[in-house]
């Protein structure tokens, strides 16, 4: 069992190592790559992607996971080596449906599309996109076709994402949150919105991302195995476990952007980081789903990091580093500036009480446009009259409709979204799972100190990697199933209290 464990995880290194080129060729198209590079580019990540796939779903790998099954199966159901063959088999098991031509021919197509989506937002032009987008379209029909027997064509693409979920639960999951939601939308942007005129005045770039790197070395993204870009839409990528990058974007006319992108990506990377160094190459040297890695940038980003606890702490350091913009600006109205409830455009900058109206949005389109309900040269009216039903507004153009996002841009349509609202409820849960064990964590906030939170995240989620599917995660951390009562007892009290309901 040992020499054939040794050889399972010699292997499945190989098929990491070439993943993680790939990654790094993504990380460098995404932030210094010149834009003559891109067709080279696009060939040199297609390759590395075939080679990859090509070297996973090798007969001898299929062989080793058979031979290890009966021994592994007499170990401890938590013994790591008896969840690397599981967790391996798993991802074996499916990847051998997928032709390694097709995977080739993916890779290739998203790193050309991202260059060409790069193009078409600032210009606002769809038409840039739209064959590109349509090709999008077909390639993740045939990545679905490739797992027959599906109830929707979209569950194989929430699968991969998100482990056991499929749509039917995803929609019935978002019907009861939205049923909870919208309602309370309403009696917030009822009322006089929160001035936030403050956070729009001058703040130089340099002088943002240095202070969000302040805060997030004290919340325990380590320097030593990362670093800070700037990119079109911020993103989390990891080469190895010591070796977790985060990027972010900076408008100073807005000291939202770049501050909170900046603690939302070390919300993903701090999950990497934690990781058990033992899993280093292998399957389990990964976040478990999207659903828990969301919920832990939105933990973060949000629940600490808009929380007034916090600003106790960095407020008087962020007014000293901007006195002519927050010097007259009392901590009261700071704290409901960056809390602002509004009906807006951009899903990124969207409130936390809005924010899983535009992301049930975009995965019904998903939905409808893989069923062949929508055509992508519709995309942008649908988006449009959707836009006004749900959020109340209407979009002007397609840079801050249809184009914002770079999802169906850079890689398939379907199984993207549902994780930002599913890691919306689950941030809630963990906080409170970790807030009802462990006093301190309230504690230490106003004082600027995340030891105590940071560390029960990596007992009960982080140093576990992949070792755990999502609903084990939640079961272990929280001691009950994935539930929307937290989020929304969390949401409640925060914004009843801002706005007085």
């Amino acid at each position: 069992m040992e020499q054939k464990l040794g050889e399972l995880k010699s292997r499945l290194l190989e098929v990491n190592d070439l993943n993680s080129a790939a990654a790094l060729l993504n990380w460098d198209q995404s932030t210094y790559m010149p834009a003559g590079g891109a067709e080279a580019r696009g060939r040199q990540m297609s390759t590395l992607a075939r080679l990859a796939h090509e070297k996973f779903v090798d007969e001898e790998i299929g062989t080793l996971l058979d031979d290890l099954a009966p021994a592994v199966r007499q170990l401890d159901a938590d013994s790591d080596d008896r969840r690397l063959v599981e967790v391996a088999r798993r991802e074996f098991e499916r990847a051998v449906k997928i032709p390694s031509a097709l995977v080739a021919e993916m890779s290739s197509h998203f790193a050309a599309s991202y260059d060409l989506w790069t193009r078409a937002r600032p210009a606002n032009d769809f038409r840039v996109v739209q064959s590109t987008l349509e090709k999008t379209l077909d390639l993740s029909r045939r990545l679905a076709a490739c797992f027959p027997g599906y109830d929707h064509i979209a569950d194989p693409l929430i699968d991969m994402s998100d482990y056991g979920m499929k749509a039917a639960t995803v929609s019935t999951l978002f019907a009861e949150l939205r049923a909870e939601l919208v309602p309370l939308v309403q009696a917030i942007t009822a009322q006089t919105p929160a001035d936030d005129g403050s956070l729009k005045r001058f703040y130089p770039a340099q002088q943002q991302l240095d202070f969000g790197l302040k805060i997030i070395r004290e919340y325990g993204y380590d320097f030593e195995r990362g670093r800070q870009d700037i990119t079109h839409h911020p993103f989390m990528t990891k080469f190895s476990l010591g070796d977790v990058r985060i990027t972010t974007r900076v408008k100073e006319d807005d000291l939202n952007e770049g501050l909170f992108s900046t603690l939302h990506e070390a919300g993903h990377a701090m999950y990497e980081q934690g990781i058990d160094m033992r899993y280093e190459g292998t399957p389990l040297a990964s976040g478990t789903s999207s659903g828990v890695h969301e919920s832990q940038s939105r933990l973060w980003e949000n629940i600490v990091g808009r929380s007034r606890s916090f600003w106790e702490h960095w407020y008087p350091q962020l007014q000293a580093e901007f006195p002519q913009q927050l010097g007259d600006i009392a901590l009261d109205t700071f704290y409901r500036a960056i809390n602002k409830v509004e009906r807006s455009l951009i899903r990124t900058d969207a409130d936390e009480v809005t924010y899983n109206l535009h992301v049930m949005m975009r995965f019904d389109f998903e939905l409808a446009l893989l069923e062949g309900r929508l055509a992508i040269k519709d995309l942008p009216e649908a988006w449009r009259e959707r836009f006004k039903t749900d959020i109340g507004i209407t979009p002007s153009d397609d840079k801050d409709g249809c184009l914002q996002d770079v999802h169906w841009f850079a890689g398939p349509i379907g199984g993207a979204f549902q994780g930002y609202t599913l890691g919306n409820i689950l941030s809630a849960q963990f906080y409170e799972a970790a807030r009802t064990a462990t006093p301190a964590v309230e504690l230490e906030l106003p004082r600027g100190q995340y030891g105590a939170l940071h560390g029960w995240l990596r007992e009960h989620i982080y140093r576990h990697g992949s070792k755990y599917t999502a609903p084990e995660i939640v079961a272990r951390a929280t001691g009950q199933a994935l539930t929307i009562e937290p989020y929304m007892r969390y949401l409640r009290t925060k914004f009843g209290g801002l706005y007085q309901l």
